[in-house]
């Protein structure tokens, strides 16, 4: 099953957020880009820095030559300040997608989010909309160490009222950004930074993933393997190996963490009755955790071994190559335990390993 058009046009991770940009601030003037350095350098145009960096990583790249500075502003270095800002004019009208750097940045602006954003409509009784898009940078693996390098959906996820996706190629990025812009709710999108590079096919029109749907990017039949953001690639490479040995995987990608698409989480594990979840984030009450609940408490009966996870350890990121590079969760490691859940129950009807 695919959530996305068939092409043979292939562009990187960061053109495809970038030209789903173009595409909403064509269609929508309302549509508006605030963060640190998306447009060159602040207060810097009568210096000639304009479209200097296109934010840090290039998502918003040439945007301001097209759109002007009215509707891509660069901001002080103050992620309440704007984060509060673009939640005021998603209140008032606008549609504001806003650049917030690195996800470890979080606790400066999460009164924004969390108490604002997350609730205003709640709290004003359902006579507003909010349409803000926050586009934030997660994960490990590029030597940023502790405080640039955590997964934090799982605190987003913590709160009603924000919806958090986490795409896994070029071409679910488009589809869940267009998703995101237009939608009248507050939507975090989170890009792992190793994904930006990365090279997939993606239709030039515009299309729409809806949030709350999970794609099946593998369909096996023995163990399911769930994945998110750039997990989802680890256990397609881990499927791919596990096949070698026999084992039949299914890949589960998440894209929408919340709402969290349930049914077809469940469906996948009544099927297979084995279950991998793998994920970046801190183990202690990460995504991972809350789908591994899920499983337990409504597909128990159905499970042919315990479900497994696969995360990090509990400690910080570590700034060290080899150190960060066992921190992460691996293909081996996957594949180590999916063959222990698949052969060790082989032969069983369900039921041994509840004994």
């Amino acid at each position: 099953m695919s959530l996305v058009p068939e092409t043979t046009r292939r562009i990187t991770y960061a053109a495809a957020i970038n030209e789903t940009l173009r595409h909403e601030m064509r269609r929508d003037g309302r549509v508006i880009v605030l963060g640190e350095d998306v447009a060159g350098g602040a207060g810097k145009a009568d210096q000639g820095i304009i479209d200097a960096w296109g934010g840090p990583f290039g998502k918003t790249k040439g945007l301001i030559t097209e759109f002007g500075a009215g509707r891509v502003r660069d901001c002080p270095i103050s992620e309440m300040a704007f984060v509060g800002t673009a939640v005021g004019a998603a209140a008032t009208g606008l549609r504001p997608v806003v650049d917030l750097m690195f996800v470890d940045f979080l606790g400066v602006c999460l009164d924004q989010l969390m108490n604002n954003a997350a609730f205003m409509r709640y709290m004003f009784g359902g006579k507003i909309d909010l349409p803000l898009t926050v586009s934030t940078m997660v994960g490990a693996g590029t030597g940023s160490a502790g405080q640039h390098s955590k997964m934090l959906y799982s605190m987003l996820v913590h709160l009603p009222g924000l919806k958090v996706v986490a795409p896994s190629s070029a071409a679910t990025a488009k589809g869940l950004y267009t998703a995101a812009i237009r939608l009248d709710d507050p939507v975090i999108v989170c890009d792992h930074k190793l994904l930006l590079g990365s090279r997939g096919e993606v239709p030039e029109e515009s299309y729409v993933i809806p949030i709350g749907k999970a794609d099946i990017a593998r369909v096996g039949a023995e163990v399911t393997l769930i994945g998110m953001s750039r997990m989802t690639r680890t256990c397609l490479e881990a499927a791919a190996a596990l096949e070698v040995q026999g084992v039949d995987a299914e890949v589960i990608d998440l894209l929408s963490l919340s709402p969290l698409d349930e049914a077809t989480v469940l469906a996948s594990a009544r099927k297979t009755g084995r279950v991998v979840i793998v994920d970046e984030a801190f183990p202690r009450c990460n995504v991972g955790a809350d789908v591994a609940a899920l499983i337990a408490d409504e597909a128990f009966d159905d499970l042919r071994a315990p479900v497994k996870r696969v995360s990090p350890p509990h400690v910080p990121v570590p700034f060290s190559p080899v150190l960060e590079k066992a921190f992460i969760p691996s293909v081996e490691r996957v594949v180590e335990t999916a063959l222990g859940i698949a052969r060790a129950n082989a032969a069983t009807k369900g039921d041994t390993w509840r004994r």
